[in-house]
């Protein structure tokens, strides 16, 4: 029964009008990362908004900072009993740019709009809305049970839109205090809208610069074309080579 209860905690958290208020709340902070100017607002985002919440579940929180990051990030942990498995959820506050010029008639990236059956905003669904399903989802069980029955973790970063700086960095250090059994993120899209979709892995990303320097100087094509190689022609197949004509990776560290 404490299943089915919690999940119906949840529904009604969303069907009361609840949700959207505290989602409304979020997308008015201003969180841009890429916009220098909005530094001291990705702050404000966990100190005002994260950070109290997640204490209202019994979470301890601490503020993490890297010289490379864009802005802080929240740590927060409730351990039940070390000896339960434990979970870590991520998130992240920032979002992109709000354009609000390039919106449509009566929208504003810092206002959630509801219409025809949608909600508008900056960061409903990348990522503030994410992570605020989840961690009300933690409360939902709460609720019913009292307690999780595994050890959670939660780790809120303010500089994804921007590439993440400093996360890595972050995370190396941080190794020990970071330590789970399993990583929930929820930054990616569902296969339809009906449908929670669970993806069980991920692909990263790496950015190269590939360049050849077959030879020395020009060499006329009339005189060498078809006897020496072509360096574009060396790109192409090497740049073919990195994946199977289906997306297969064909290089094994990658």
């Amino acid at each position: 029964m404490t299943r089915a209860q919690a999940i119906a905690k949840a529904q009604d958290y969303f069907d009361s009008g609840r949700m959207k208020t505290d989602l409304g709340r979020l997308v008015a902070i201003p969180t841009e990362s890429q916009n220098p100017d909005r530094a001291p607002v990705l702050g404000e985002y966990l100190d005002k908004e994260m950070q109290p919440l997640l204490e209202s579940l019994g979470f301890t929180c601490r503020i993490l900072t890297h010289a490379k990051a864009r802005g802080p990030f929240l740590y927060a942990e409730r351990i039940e009993d070390p000896a339960l498995p434990t979970i870590i959820g991520y998130g992240h506050g920032d979002v992109i740019r709000g354009l609000d010029a390039q919106w449509s008639e009566g929208l504003s990236p810092w206002k959630l709009v509801e219409r025809d059956g949608r909600w508008y905003g900056r960061g409903v669904v990348d990522n503030k809305g994410q992570h605020l399903i989840n961690i009300n989802g933690l409360r939902a069980v709460l609720e019913t049970r009292g307690q999780l029955g595994f050890n959670a973790k939660y780790l809120i970063e303010m500089g994804e839109e921007s590439g993440s700086p400093g996360l890595r960095e972050l995370c190396q250090d941080e190794a020990e205090l970071l330590k789970a059994d399993i990583l929930i993120a929820s930054d990616g899209p569902r296969l339809n809208a009906e449908r929670p979709t669970v993806f069980l892995g991920a692909r990263g990303v790496i950015t190269f610069d590939l360049q050849i320097t077959a030879r020395d100087g020009g060499h006329h094509s009339g005189n060498w074309g078809g006897i020496l190689s072509d360096p574009a022609i060396q790109l192409a197949h090497a740049i073919a080579s990195i994946t199977s004509p289906t997306g297969q990776i064909r290089i094994h560290e990658w």
